[in-house]
């Protein structure tokens, strides 16, 4: 089985760290922190967010289609960020999903509580 993108991605975002922030966007991204980090997730998931709301009124425009693919893709690039920079891997993200698989949304969100 070939490798996840996102097991990829991670491992070239952990080699960020060591980079120079003039030279690499994501080590000027850990340079500045969490708090920088997370207001991309955030400007992302909000741009990710509108573009879901401009589909659901055009659903057969497919510029407005690219433009959701475009920005969940920012918004996954960001998360992983995120994720690399306190070392959280894609594989325990996945292993939380795969002990949810199969549970209903109601059922798992009652056992976090």
């Amino acid at each position: 089985m070939s490798e996840h993108i996102l097991n990829s991605l991670y491992q070239v975002l952990l080699t960020r760290k060591g980079a120079e922030p003039s030279e690499s966007y994501v080590a000027s991204l850990y340079d500045k922190g969490a708090a920088e980090i997370t207001g991309k997730v955030s400007e992302e998931a909000e741009e990710t967010n509108a573009e879901s709301l401009r589909l659901e009124k055009s659903p057969d425009d497919t510029q407005i289609r690219d433009a959701l693919k475009n920005e969940a893709a920012d918004l996954l690039f960001h998360l992983m960020v995120m994720l690399a920079y306190h070392e959280v891997t894609p594989d325990e993200v996945f292993e939380v999903l795969e002990g949810r698989f199969g549970k209903s949304g109601h059922e798992e969100k009652a056992s976090r509580c």
